[in-house]
């Protein structure tokens, strides 16, 4: 998701994509590790493979949000990859099934 238009300041580059990847557990330190890798990348295309992940736990509805917050204020296009029907549906309880 773009917040600026073609050619400003924030806009997603399309021909760039990062790529990320949740560990099993991740752990607060984990998550800010990779926040901190999308607010110092230029807008881009960034895909994070969730398909690693343990369990669909608090830790991992912790670490969606705090990643897609990260990547709204930097204006990253954000997509989860591997994402299976545990974390979908814990996802879903939580109000935040629309970031899958």
């Amino acid at each position: 998701m773009s917040s600026g238009h073609a050619g400003g300041p924030h806009a997603v580059d399309t021909s760039r994509t990062l790529e990320l990847r949740l560990p099993a557990r991740p752990a607060p330190d984990d998550v800010g590790r990779l926040c901190a890798l999308l607010d110092a990348a230029e807008p881009a295309v960034v895909v994070c493979d969730v398909g690693g992940l343990d369990r669909a736990g608090l830790a991992a509805v912790d670490a969606v949000a705090r990643l897609r917050l990260a990547a709204r204020r930097r204006g990253h296009r954000l997509e989860f990859r591997g994402a299976g029907p545990e974390l979908r549906g814990v996802l879903d309880l939580v109000g935040l099934g629309d970031l899958l």
